[in-house]
């Protein structure tokens, strides 16, 4: 049975988690999930992707009981598997939001970070406890948790293991929106829902200038940026929107997606 789903409805495909109680990541997860990521990519009735673990709970990071047993072999090939999976998901060339409801623990709060906008439920309770079973953090959370909220901020956390309550989580630039528990779903839909019909190759453009330039000397960053922007005058969309701009204003293009 499968426990990770690709829901296609009104341009949004919801990625949805569901392994009960928990929705613990193991290697079957893992390939689920990274079989949703790439249809979510291939799919073009897809316009944006909400993540999201269900009413209760995100993910509560890894299966410690699968984890357990592992000698420095199996971890090794464990982690690398799961790490590829969250670059799959993070490289969703299309506006990702993650609606984050209960735990969001270690390989949970990860793949939250793979996401372009976190939506935080009012009870949600994140963190990278994975220094209290004597390990580190393996698929991100060393490396997108500090990008995201600042190194020091992020030692923090990772330190101590400790879990951050919504409140906090908006303070240090972790969680992007907090709202009621029930409403965290439709909320993440609502923001996935503003780019279903934007200009699809753009957006991937832009997404790729943000991420990839990140990773760049700014000289390297900036001639990214202008190979993608000259890239799509070659776009349907990019014909569209300037010629809608001259006759009716900004705002008003009706894109295609192409």
């Amino acid at each position: 049975m499968s426990v990770v789903r690709l829901e296609v409805d009104g341009g949004i495909g919801t990625i949805r988690l569901d392994r009960p109680p928990m929705n613990a990541l193991d290697s079957g997860v893992a390939a689920e999930l990274r079989a949703a990521a790439v249809e979510a990519t291939r799919n073009p009735a897809v316009r944006s992707v909400v993540i999201y673990g269900g009413e209760k709970v995100f993910a509560a990071g890894a299966d410690i009981k699968q984890m357990a047993p592992m000698g420095y072999a199996e971890a090794s090939a464990w982690v690398g598997d799961l790490n590829s999976t969250f670059e799959v998901v993070a490289r969703i060339p299309k506006p990702v939001v993650a609606a984050v409801t209960g735990f969001a623990l270690g390989g949970g709060l990860e793949l939250a970070l793979c996401a372009d906008v976190r939506v935080f439920a009012d009870n949600a309770k994140v963190g990278q406890p994975e220094i209290l079973l004597g390990v580190i953090p393996g698929a991100g959370g060393t490396q997108r948790l500090p990008r995201l909220i600042g190194p020091a901020r992020a030692k923090d956390l990772i330190f101590s293991g400790r879990q951050v309550r919504a409140d906090e989580a908006a303070q240090i630039g972790l969680a992007d929106v907090v709202v009621p528990a029930a409403e965290v779903y439709e909320r993440a839909r609502e923001i996935a829902g503003r780019y279903t019909n934007g200009p699809a190759m753009a957006l991937a453009a832009a997404k790729q200038a943000v991420d990839d330039g990140s990773e760049l000397a700014l000289a390297e960053a900036l001639r990214l940026e202008a190979a993608l922007f000259a890239g799509l005058f070659a776009t349907e969309d990019r014909r569209i929107g300037m010629e809608s701009f001259i006759a009716h204003g900004p705002g008003k293009a009706d894109f295609t997606g192409r």
